[in-house]
């Protein structure tokens, strides 16, 4: 398989809403990382069919988001949605806008091969800039995931 595959590596939430930015938190702890020249990384805030325009052109896209389910804080999983029904249940505040992203990129034909990693949370509506310890436990797994997609 091609590994030098134009890949962006998108965190998206809300980093004053604790647990629910831990997609920003892990693009901010891959800017310390040595990462190869084809990756690329961004801080997707909150999400929305404004990210639209800059995800076309790359051939991968991995996302990164809080989710609320039934797993333990700190839960990692991969998920590699094909259709917005695809994102588990109960995702943060900007859902909507995300699946409404993948949904039009579907619509244009245009769906890099997407992967999701969703890390569990137990409140996303709580207010601070810090994770909780279950959650900021999980970045270094979250970017082990990732490096390994990387050479997949």
């Amino acid at each position: 398989m091609d590994t030098t595959k134009e890949t962006l590596i998108l965190g998206v939430g809300n980093l004053l809403l604790k647990d629910e930015g831990i997609g920003i938190h892990v693009i901010k702890a891959l800017e310390k990382e040595n990462l190869p020249a084809h990756v690329h990384l961004m801080d997707g805030g909150t999400g929305g069919l404004h990210l639209l325009s800059w995800l076309q052109g790359y051939n991968r896209l991995i996302m990164i988001d809080a989710t609320l389910d039934s797993n333990p804080p700190g839960t990692v999983r991969l998920i590699q949605p094909r259709y917005a029904t695809d994102f588990p249940p109960l995702m943060s505040a900007h859902e909507i806008g995300l699946k409404d992203m993948i949904d039009a990129m579907i619509l244009t034909d245009d769906l890099p091969e997407t992967h999701l990693i969703v890390i569990s949370a137990a409140n996303i509506n709580e207010v601070g800039m810090e994770l909780t310890p279950e959650v900021k436990a999980a970045i270094p797994e979250v970017i082990g995931t990732i490096r390994s997609l990387l050479i997949h």
